[in-house]
């Protein structure tokens, strides 16, 4: 796994000789290669948090580390026979480096993938009192964002780029695609292939970014639930103002209104959340994928809004996706 960031980095200590990374803002890209040690009884869409003195047996740990400049980092991953797929997740608000790796890494083991899994983390205060800090830090990062899928997109021995934006890293992503289309970078955004899950977006600027940068190929993806309890709380913070991954896909006025603008709109609240806001069910909808069933003549890809709905007692699956408002059968 590997982590691009522009977080500025702490020099080594003799109390820390591993060097880490701060929220404090930083003006070029850091990169560094991780090994992660999943530990044998990891659960299904868990983080196994490592405590002081850090056991691989019971926790998650970084077995190994690597910093690099991010032109090495790239050619690390292309240097394979084949043309190199990437995952890149993008974390939201209140998340440290270390959250955001371990976060990738659950969701990586999870889904078995394949390719080069990169967390772009952006400097978040990493504090539940920081949200309008974290709110300017991802104004920020949107140039260092968009010089990161830049640089992958135009390297033909990378293949298929996947972007995850979670939360507030959702609009961050957004952002960065509206970068690139006013640019006229229409190469770069041919490349990608987005998933934002839960986004922390004011709708209406939500139909704003969507207007500027048009329809996606494959469409744009969003996972919203509206039980979503932190953004219950994100549209209190903003006068009341309603996100993006709350919506109720049962509408028909949303329904109609994203397949016009190319999105799926996916409800992804039949899923359990490993946390109790019910904002982190895209962590365990990897491993739940392969019991996603479709309706006839449907492809996950099509725009629109759908229900994924689980039709069985079992917690895994198997899962049907259906139109949204209508129950499977």
């Amino acid at each position: 796994m590997y982590a691009v960031t522009n977080r500025i980095r702490h020099a080594p200590s003799s109390d820390d000789p591993t060097p880490s990374f701060s929220d404090a803002r930083a003006t070029i890209l850091s990169a560094t290669r991780f090994s992660i040690s999943v530990p044998p009884a990891h659960k299904t869409g868990n983080i196994e948090w490592p405590g002081r003195d850090p056991d691989p047996l019971v926790a998650m740990t970084v077995a190994a580390r690597q910093d690099m400049p991010l032109s090495a980092l790239i050619d690390d991953i292309a240097s394979g026979p084949r043309r190199a797929d990437v995952r890149i997740f993008v974390h939201g608000y209140n998340t440290s480096l270390q959250e955001g790796l371990f976060r990738l890494a659950q969701v990586t083991y999870d889904s078995g993938g394949e390719g080069a899994a990169i967390l772009f983390s952006w400097p978040s205060t990493a504090t539940m009192v920081g949200y309008a800090a974290d709110r300017e830090a991802v104004t920020y990062s949107r140039d260092h964002l968009t010089e990161l899928l830049t640089m992958l997109a135009r390297d033909k021995r990378i293949g298929q780029i996947t972007v995850l934006g979670h939360s507030m890293g959702g609009w961050l992503v957004m952002e960065t695609l509206r970068q690139l289309r006013l640019i006229g970078d229409d190469p770069t955004l041919r490349r990608l292939q987005v998933v934002l899950a839960a986004p922390d977006i004011d709708v209406d600027v939500f139909r704003a970014q969507l207007r500027a940068i048009g329809p996606l190929d494959p469409p744009l993806t969003v996972l919203v639930a509206p039980d979503d309890r932190a953004l219950r709380i994100s549209a209190r913070l903003n006068a009341g103002r309603p996100r993006v991954g709350a919506l109720n896909v049962g509408d028909p006025r949303i329904a109609v209104t994203a397949e016009a603008s190319g999105v799926a709109l996916i409800d992804v609240g039949d899923i359990r959340s490993p946390d109790a806001q019910g904002h982190s069910r895209y962590a365990m909808l990897a491993a739940l994928y392969p019991s996603m069933r479709l309706q006839p003549g449907q492809a996950i890809s099509d725009a629109g809004a759908f229900v994924l709905e689980r039709t069985g007692m079992a917690a895994t699956g198997p899962f049907i996706l259906s139109a949204g408002g209508i129950t499977a059968n």
